[in-house]
C-alpha cells in the first residue's frame, strides 16, 4: 500500500493519499475503526484479515458512511449482502463454485471415493452453503463426504492447540484419508497441520487439499509452518507475472523495502496479498481522479470505487455486488519442503491443463479460435504427496499388521462348499476353508502388496454381516453374499465372481412316452420324409410297369408292388427285380437317404432312451399357493423375505433350511412340496442329489455373488480387477471345478435336456439329391413315352388332323394311349417284352372296343407304313369302315 500510495503521490499534483495504521494493540477491531473515522477523519478503511472483523468494520462503515475495502470474504456471500453492507468492498474472493468444482476434479482424477471436510466455523452460516457445494460436486463425480469437522473461531479459543487435538481425534476413527480444507484462518489452519502431522494424519495414503485462502497465505509464513504441510496441494488465484513491466517494478521495489525491514526472512517475494493491497490504493486513487472537486461525498466515491475495472498486479480488477469477480483460471501447486512448486493450471472449460500464462487474456489462440491448451483429466506436474510418497496415495486408512483388515466370515453358510468354519477353542483358533475362502487367498496374491487381515466369524444373517461392515464393526465381508440393491447404499461390492437367480426346486420323476420314437424327428421332418417316400413310390411304379412283369397286373397290384418295394428299402429287404437303369439310379439315391436317416435316427432315439430325463412335477408357483403347500428356504437370507413379500406365500407355509442336508430331508419327509433358493446353491444341491429332484426356469435375476467392503474402500477396485485375472486366465473355473464339482453318480450330468429332434435343415441337401435324381429319370422316361405316343400316332391314326383338336381333347388321346398301353402290357406274355408285340396287343383291343362301342363315336385310323402288320391293319380299318 505505501509503495501504491507513494507512486500516486509522485504523480498527481491535486490529491495526495495518506496512509494510517492504528496501534497493534487495539483488541477490537470495532473501535479502532470507530477511532480512526472519529479521530483520523479517514476516508477509507482498507485491511481485515478474518471474516468475522470485515463484517464488524463493514457495520461501522455503512453506519459512518465509509466505505471498507476487505481483503477477506466468506466462504460463501450471504444473502442480501449488498444490503446488510452497502460500504463493503471485497477485494478477496470467496471459494465459489469454481475451487470447489476444481476441488471435485482432484479427487475425480485420483479415483477417491471419500473425502473428509475440514473448516472454521466463522459464525455467519455461510459454511453450510460451502459444503452443500461441495457435497453436490463429488457425488456427480461418485464421491463423497464421509465426515465434517469444524473448527471453532480461532479468536474465541483460548487453547487452539488442545482443541484442534480434541477434534482430530475423531478423524483417527473415520476410515478416508482425504481432507479437505474448505476454510480457515491461517493461524487455525497452522495448529491443525502441526497437530494432525503429530497424530499420523498427514502421512503415507494421505492426501490433503486446500483452498485459496490458504494457500495465497504460503508466501508469508515461516518455514515450520509451511514444512507441516509438505505435500499438500493447494489451490491459489491465477494471476500473470510474465510480459507486465508494473509488476517488475513493484517486485523490485517490493523487495528491497521487505528485505530492509526483516532481515530475519529469506522469502522476499510479494504473495497475492500484498498484489491486492497494492491495487485497492489504485482503486481509490482511480476514484479520486474521476471525483474531480468534489471528494467529500463518501456515495459518490464508493460508486468511483466499484465502478473500476483495471488490468491490475493481482489480475482483472472489476466489481459486482461490492465483491471481486472471480477469475476463471485456478493454480494447482504442490508444497514441497520449505516451499510449494506450481503443477498446472485449472479452468471450468478445459479441466486440468498447461496453458499459457496469458489465456486469461485470450492472447494464445489456435486457428480454429480455441485457446491452445493440453487439457487432461489429471495433474499434468508430479506430484510430492505426504510422507515423500511418490505414487497416488489410496485416501484411506490402510490395513496394518498393528490394525490388520477385519474381515467378517459367515459362521452359518448353508452350504459348506462355500463357507466352511471348523471352530477352535478359541476364536483366533478357528479354521477357514471353501470356494469362497480359497478365492479370497489367491486375489489376495494378485494384489501387488501386502494385505495385513484376520477373519471373524459370524452367525449372525447376511443382512447382519452387510450392517456391520456400514457401521465399521468389519471392515469386509468375505462370503457368499448377493448383491442387492438395498446393500449397495451401505457397502460397496467387488465384481461378482457367481452369477445368481432365484430358483425353485422341486422333485422329479422320469419323464417317459408312448410316443417317445417320434422324438428323434421333428414333425416338419417326418412330413417330408413321408411325401419323398411317396414321391419316389410313384416314380418307380412309372418306370418299371411298362417293361417289368413284377409291377404288372391290376393297379392294386402295382401300386401296392411299388409301395412294398420303397418301404422295404426302408430296411434293405427288398426282393422285387428292376430292369430300367431310370429305376436303378433312383433307387440308389434312396437308398442313400434311408441309409443317413435310419443310421441318424437310430443314434438319436438310442440317446433319449439311455439318458434318463427327469420331469418336475410342477413348475407352478400359483399351484403351489392354490394347494397351500409348504416351501423351504434358508432363513439366514434374504430369500425369506422375498418369497413372502413378492411371492405372497404365507410365513406359516415357509419351513427355515440351515444346511443342504436339511433340504434332502424335508424333501424326503414330505414337508416341504417346493425349496427356494440362489442358483450357486441350486447347482451344488442337484450335482449331488441329481436323480430325484429338477430345477425350474429363474424367478428374478440378482447382481451375482461378492465380496463387500466399506463404502469407498480403494481396495474393491484391487479386488475386482484381480477377480478378473482369475476369471480370464481360468483359474476361477478351476476353483469350481474343485468345490462345486457333482458327484459320481451326477458326473454325466444326468439332469441335462435331451438332445435336440432332428431337423429338416440337416437333411434338406439330402432330400434335393433324391428328389432331383428322381425327377430327372422321370422327365427321361416322360420323353420317351411321348416319344412312342407319337409313333403310334403316326402309324394307327395318320389321318386324324391333330391341329384341330382343343388342348383337352389331345390330353384325353394321351390318356387313352397311356391307358390301351397298360391294358395291352398287361395280357401280354412274358416274352411279349418289346414295344412291337404290345402295340399288336393294343391294337386287337382296340379292335374290341370299337366294335362294344359302335355307334358311339367315328373312330379313324391311319395306315401302318410297316409291311408286316399289314393283315391287322386292314382288320382295323375295316373296322372302322363298317361303323361308319
Amino acid at each position: 500500500m505505501q509503495i501504491s500510495a507513494q507512486n500516486y503521490n509522485n504523480s498527481s499534483k491535486t490529491h495526495e493519499v495518506s496512509l494510517y495504521f492504528p496501534d497493534g494493540a487495539q483488541l477490537r477491531v470495532t473501535s479502532a475503526a470507530e477511532e480512526m473515522i472519529r479521530d483520523q477523519k479517514v476516508k477509507v478503511i482498507i485491511g481485515m484479515h478474518t471474516w468475522p472483523e470485515a463484517a464488524q468494520v463493514a457495520d461501522v462503515g455503512r453506519l459512518a458512511l465509509v466505505p471498507v475495502i476487505s481483503f477477506v470474504a466468506p466462504a460463501i456471500n450471504p444473502p442480501l449482502m449488498p444490503l446488510l453492507w452497502p460500504f463493503m468492498i471485497q477485494m478477496a474472493k470467496n471459494i465459489g463454485s469454481e475451487q470447489i468444482q476444481c476441488i471435485a476434479d482432484i479427487v475425480h482424477a485420483h479415483n477417491w471415493q471419500r473425502v473428509i471436510a475440514i473448516y472454521e466455523d466463522e459464525g455467519y452460516g455461510s459454511n453450510a452453503g460451502t459444503l452443500a457445494l461441495l457435497s453436490e460436486a463429488l457425488q456427480n463425480v461418485g464421491s463423497e463426504i464421509e465426515y465434517r469437522l469444524v473448527l471453532p473461531p480461532f479468536s474465541s479459543v483460548p487453547d487452539p492447540e488442545r482443541v484442534v487435538q480434541e477434534e482430530l481425534i475423531k478423524l483417527l476413527k473415520t476410515q478416508a484419508r482425504v481432507f479437505v480444507v474448505l476454510h480457515s484462518s491461517l493461524e487455525m489452519a497452522t495448529y491443525l497441520f502441526k497437530e494432525a502431522k503429530h497424530m499420523g494424519l498427514v502421512g503415507r495414503d494421505s492426501a490433503w487439499i486446500i483452498s485459496d485462502g490458504i494457500t495465497s497465505l504460503l508466501d508469508s509464513v515461516n518455514n515450520s509452518v509451511i514444512s507441516s504441510m509438505e505435500g499438500a496441494i493447494g489451490i491459489k488465484t491465477y494471476y500473470s507475472e510474465i510480459g507486465n513491466s508494473e509488476y517488475r517494478d513493484f517486485y523490485a521495489h517490493f523487495r528491497k523495502i521487505f528485505r530492509a525491514e526483516y532481515l530475519e526472512e529469506d522469502n522476499f517475494d510479494p504473495g497475492i496479498y500484498a498484489l491486492r493491497a497494492y491495487d485497492s490504493i489504485r482503486v481509490i486513487t482511480q476514484a479520486i481522479e474521476r471525483m474531480a472537486t468534489n471528494t467529500s461525498n463518501p456515495k459518490i466515491l464508493l460508486d468511483n470505487m466499484l465502478s473500476s475495472n483495471f488490468s491490475g498486479l493481482s489480475g482483472q480488477i472489476h466489481f459486482e455486488g461490492g465483491q471481486l469477480l472471480d477469475s476463471s483460471t485456478l493454480r494447482i501447486v504442490n508444497v514441497i519442503g520449505k516451499r510449494y512448486k506450481e503443477i498446472d493450471f485449472w479452468t471450468p472449460e478445459f479441466g486440468f491443463s498447461l496453458i499459457s500464462p496469458s489465456i486469461e487474456k485470450g492472447e494464445e489462440k489456435n486457428g480454429h479460435g480455441n485457446v491452445d491448451s493440453n487439457s487432461a483429466n489429471t495433474l499434468s506436474g508430479p506430484v510430492t504427496w505426504p510422507g515423500n510418497l511418490k505414487r497416488t496415495p489410496t485416501g484411506w486408512d490402510m490395513p496394518t499388521d498393528a490394525k490388520p483388515l477385519k474381515i467378517a466370515v459367515p459362521g452359518g453358510a448353508t452350504f459348506d462348499k462355500f463357507v466352511k468354519v471348523k471352530y477352535g477353542e478359541k476364536p483366533n483358533q478357528n479354521k477357514y476353508d471353501g470356494f469362497c475362502i480359497q478365492m479370497f487367498y489367491k486375489v489376495r496374491d494378485l494384489l501387488g502388496y501386502h494385505l495385513p487381515y484376520e477373519f471373524e466369524a459370524h452367525n449372525g444373517s447376511y443382512d447382519d454381516l452387510i450392517t456391520g461392515v456400514y457401521n465399521k464393526t468389519y471392515d469386509a465381508v468375505i462370503g457368499d453374499v448377493t448383491i442387492l440393491a438395498k446393500r449397495l447404499q451401505y457397502v460397496d461390492f467387488t465384481f461378482p465372481y457367481a452369477d445368481s437367480s432365484l430358483e425353485m426346486m422341486v422333485p422329479a420323476k422320469p419323464e417317459w412316452s408312448a410316443l417317445m420314437f417320434t422324438v428323434p424327428f421333428t414333425w416338419e421332418l417326418w412330413l417330408v420324409t413321408g411325401a419323398i417316400l411317396i414321391y419316389t413310390m410313384l416314380v418307380v411304379w412309372f418306370l418299371e410297369h411298362q417293361s417289368n412283369p413284377e409291377f404288372s397286373g391290376p393297379w392294386k397290384n402295382q401300386i401296392s408292388t411299388a409301395l412294398w418295394f420303397t418301404i422295404s428299402s426302408l430296411f434293405f429287404a427288398h426282393r422285387e427285380k428292376i430292369d430300367s437303369n431310370s429305376t436303378r439310379v433312383v433307387v440308389v439315391a434312396w437308398l442313400f437317404v434311408v441309409f443317413v436317416l435310419t443310421s441318424s435316427y437310430t443314434a438319436s432315439l438310442s440317446s433319449m432312451l439311455t439318458v434318463q430325463q427327469l420331469q418336475p412335477t410342477f413348475t407352478d408357483i400359483q399351484w403351489l399357493k392354490k394347494n397351500n403347500l409348504k416351501v423351504g428356504c434358508s432363513g439366514n437370507s434374504f430369500i425369506k423375505e422375498y418369497v413372502m413379500n413378492v411371492l405372497n406365500i404365507s410365513s406359516e407355509n415357509i419351513v427355515n433350511l440351515s444346511n443342504e442336508y436339511m433340504y434332502l430331508e424335508e424333501f424326503q419327509c414330505n414337508n416341504i412340496a417346493a425349496a427356494f433358493l440362489e442358483l450357486p446353491y441350486e447347482k451344488v444341491f442337484l450335482n449331488n442329489y441329481c436323480k430325484g429332484y429338477s430345477g425350474t426356469m429363474p424367478i428374478n435375476r440378482y447382481g451375482g455373488l461378492a465380496f463387500a467392503f466399506q463404502k469407498g474402500s480403494p481396495i474393491v477396485k484391487d479386488f475386482s480387477e484381480a477377480i478378473l485375472k482369475l476369471s480370464e486366465s481360468g483359474e476361477l473355473k478351476s476353483l469350481e471345478d474343485k468345490w462345486l464339482t457333482p458327484s459320481h453318480e451326477c458326473s454325466t450330468d444326468l439332469t441335462s435336456n435331451r438332445p435336440n429332434s432332428l431337423r429338416l435343415q440337416s437333411f434338406l441337401v439330402l432330400y434335393l439329391i433324391s428328389f432331383s435324381t428322381s425327377t430327372i429319370c422321370l422327365l427321361l422316361s416322360l420323353i420317351h413315352f411321348l416319344v412312342n405316343h407319337r409313333r403310334y400316332q403316326d402309324a394307327y391314326e395318320g389321318n386324324i388332323t391333330l391341329g384341330d383338336e382343343s388342348f383337352w381333347k389331345k390330353v384325353v388321346r394321351l390318356v387313352r394311349y397311356f391307358h390301351i398301353l397298360i391294358r395291352g402290357r398287361d395280357i401280354a406274355t412274358p416274352t411279349d417284352t418289346d414295344h412291337e408285340g404290345v402295340w399288336k396287343k393294343a391294337v386287337e383291343l382296340r379292335r374290341q372296343y370299337h366294335t362294344k362301342n359302335a355307334g358311339r363315336a367315328p373312330i379313324l385310323a391311319g395306315t401302318l407304313n410297316s409291311t408286316a402288320e399289314e393283315g391287322i391293319t386292314s382288320s382295323v380299318v375295316e373296322d372302322a369302315s363298317n361303323v361308319n
